[in-house]
């Protein structure tokens, strides 16, 4: 014992020696630190505490071993599992924590232990990734001399003696003893490590599956935990990342909007070409300048920039009507605005929950009676349905124009037109939708890199495999899990619905009673399919079943066309009663029935209270909730398109709402890849409390209303502007 002991004394004299070298060397050591290192050099002091130390790390060894991970690999390095550098490092973070030197305490207290809160699903040890900066960087904190301290003064100044790094090592465990939810993965325990640089990914891999294989782990013994060493990450952004394509198209498409916003800005289209002008051009002894003054003068390319001028796109954003126009229809401003921003309340939740180390807790509150409102947002997804099936209904039999061409053509003429009006779809959603599917592939690529957390949907890949889904807009066909940017799903059924809905009233125009018929059919079928797959998969309304049939029953457009069916009737019975004559209504029934669609509309919001129902139950509430929803917004829209309403419709068809509409869109877009990216910039897990979720939500409101703004103006309303100028032009053509 006294040999060990004597040959303990001589290695951390070594190592003391070295770390003193080390840090006498460096321009950050204070006079107190010196002092203190000019005592301990007296040989007997030294002694002494040399002597005290490999006591007391003689008595905590054990307990280190079994209870901090980053000492735990200290013990099981070796040179046949690491290289040389590496494991003599190693060993002196060993010694230093033994021997108490600050530097290593640090080192210690930044890599993560477990907390408390495990059966509830606190997977997240991740320590502390500033206080491991702190061991290589010290603080930059001044404190006053003129206070007596009890801490050590190297805290604050003592450096470690070689460069360390932050990472963290992924562990899946199999304990019976945390609350399995079924959302995902959440079984994915994340411990943060303070760690010698000189020690590569696979080296600390290997040694982390060493140390839990061998039994050291005092959680596997307490809690079952039997992990399982999974993945590392040093938290660097790799080289990859500049060579995606997605990087590449990103670059090019905001420099070509840039460029051609500026040359809407030098050569506004309503200037005379004819007239010599250089106002607001660089010096005319530029030749490129001189090229593109002459280019702007080409009629027809000016009137192609003209549609990035930002002036004019920001007036269109920001312009509110007080009086609406006739084909204008209130209260579809404020049933989107509010549905939009509805959804992305629900969307902060559910990112939440990758991040947040009470998931059981969240759940709970999902649950409850005063967040049904959260908790069953998606279901007004069915609003935009609805909106979509009216609208697009209620213009084309509006146009009688066009209704009398589609009746005379034939069937090429009519392909044509077809194919026109889909073009037109596409040109006004596409641009917008690809730029942000791109951006959501190189922010996945970033935060899957550079974030501390474990990214169970890694939406760069999916992007990277199936980009051409999206670009289709057939992505809802295939399985949730494999979708890039999943919360588009309702964008490809939206598209979908509209071939679909053109082809029914192409078909109108022509055969009226077999539109009707098949769209009857239609209903019933939708109708009778839910309700066959729903009792095929035993649907039932908890969320882990929810989430794992989401392929069959909440992105399937055949489930969830219904609301769109609904809303193309309602188009049609408005317009037949605005063909018969005016009939002055009954002020009291019209409040009556206003006020009972509101309380329809709540109702089927909250009807999922009770989660606990068998799978007839339950999907006969998903069928029946989601019809009389529908109804309820059907009777909203015909309401206001007839000038009647009662006091909460006006809301809805205040004039604020006309913004907030156009921006509806982007919204939708933006919201889900804004939120997911600020909550994976965090360090450190999130805790559900409802108090604090209110004031992240009005957050979030913020910044992606500001960025839907940026977007919108950039990649919506300029291909808006191309689609109308292609009709303008169309139309001219055909005079």
């Amino acid at each position: 014992m006294e040999i060990r002991r004597s040959l303990c004394l001589l290695a951390l004299l070594g190592v003391a020696k070295g770390a003193t070298n080390q840090s006498s060397s460096t321009t950050t050591q204070t006079t107190a630190t010196s002092n203190t290192w000019q005592q301990q050099q007296q040989p007997v002091e030294y002694y002494k505490h040399l002597n005290a130390a490999a006591n007391l790390g003689d008595f905590h060894e054990p307990h280190l071993t079994r209870s901090s991970v980053i000492f735990g690999l200290t013990k099981v390095v070796n040179e046949n599992n690491v290289n040389l550098l590496c494991e003599s490092h190693l060993r002196q973070v060993q010694h230093g924590i033994l021997s108490k030197q600050p530097w290593a305490m640090k080192v210690l207290d930044a890599s993560g232990t477990k907390p408390s809160g495990f059966v509830y699903g606190q997977n997240y040890w991740l320590g502390s990734r500033e206080a491991c900066k702190g061991v290589q960087h010290p603080v930059g904190i001044t404190l006053s001399k003129n206070f007596e301290r009890v801490m050590h003064h190297g805290l604050i100044t003592q450096q470690a003696p070689f460069e360390m790094d932050y990472r963290v090592v992924y562990l899946r465990h199999n304990s019976p003893w945390q609350v399995e939810i079924k959302l995902m993965s959440e079984q994915i325990i994340h411990i943060g490590l303070c760690l010698p640089r000189a020690c590569t990914g696979g080296e600390v891999k290997q040694l982390a599956g060493e140390y839990v294989s061998r039994g050291m782990f005092a959680e596997n013994d307490i809690f079952d935990i039997q992990p399982e060493v999974l993945y590392l990450k040093d938290l660097e952004l790799s080289d990859a990342f500049y060579q995606r394509t997605s990087f590449r198209l990103l670059v090019i498409c905001v420099l070509a909007t840039c460029a051609l916003m500026l040359c809407a800005q030098q050569n506004p289209a309503g200037e005379d070409s004819t007239k010599e002008t250089t106002v607001g051009l660089a010096p005319t002894e530029s030749e490129l300048w001189r090229v593109l003054h002459s280019l702007l003068r080409w009629e027809q390319l000016q009137q192609f920039v003209s549609c990035y001028d930002l002036p004019g796109n920001w007036a269109k954003i920001f312009v509110v009507r007080s009086i609406p126009t006739q084909k204008e229809i209130p209260v579809l401003n404020g049933l989107r605005s509010v549905c939009a921003i509805w959804i992305m309340i629900f969307h902060v939740v559910w990112f939440m929950y990758f991040t947040v180390h009470n998931k059981t807790v969240l759940i709970s509150y999902a649950e409850q009676a005063f967040f049904q409102y959260v908790s069953s947002a998606p279901l007004l997804v069915d609003v935009f349905f609805t909106i979509s099936g009216f609208l697009q209904t209620y213009n084309f039999l509006r146009n009688a124009a066009q209704l009398d061409a589609v009746r005379q053509n034939g069937w090429r003429k009519n392909l044509k037109l077809f194919g026109k009006l889909l073009f037109h779809r596409y040109l006004r959603l596409g641009p917008l939708y690809l730029v942000v599917m791109a951006s959501v592939d190189l922010v996945y690529a970033y935060i899957g890199d550079t974030s501390v957390y474990h990214i169970n949907e890694r939406f760069d890949e999916m992007c990277s495999r199936h980009w051409w889904r999206n670009l289709l807009f057939i992505q809802n066909l295939f399985d949730h899990r494999d979708m890039c940017a999943s919360w588009s799903w309702s964008l490809a059924c939206e598209m979908q619905y509209f071939i679909l809905a053109n082809s029914l009233l192409f078909l109108y125009a022509k055969h009226p009673r077999l539109t009707k018929t098949l769209v009857t059919s239609a209903l019933v079928s939708t109708t009778v399919w839910t309700y066959i797959i729903g009792l095929r998969i035993e649907f039932q309304l908890s969320f882990d079943a929810a989430f794992a049939t989401g392929t069959e029953i909440y992105t399937s457009p055949f489930v969830r066309v219904l609301p769109y069916i609904l809303g193309a009737i309602t188009a049609w019975f408005l317009l037949e009663e605005a063909k018969q004559p005016e009939v002055e209504p009954n002020k009291m029934r019209n409040r009556c029935c206003w006020h009972f669609a509101l309380f329809v509309f709540i109702a089927c919001i909250y009807s999922t209270i009770r989660r606990d129902l068998g799978s007839l139950l339950a999907i006969s509430l998903f069928v029946l909730g989601r019809l009389f929803f529908s109804l309820s917004v059907c009777w909203m829209i015909r309401g206001s398109a007839r000038g009647r309403g009662v006091w909460w419709s006006r809301i809805l068809e205040a004039k604020g709402f006309q913004h907030l509409s156009r921006l509806s869109y982007a919204i939708y877009l933006l919201n889900p890849l804004v939120i997911a990216f600020f909550y994976s910039l965090t360090s450190a897990s999130t805790h559900a409390d409802p108090l604090m979720l209110c004031v992240v939500t009005c957050g979030f409101a913020v910044i992606v209303y500001l960025a839907s703004i940026v977007f919108s103006l950039a990649f919506e309303l300029p291909y808006s502007n191309l689609s109308s100028l292609i009709l303008r032009r169309s139309k001219l053509k055909s005079a």
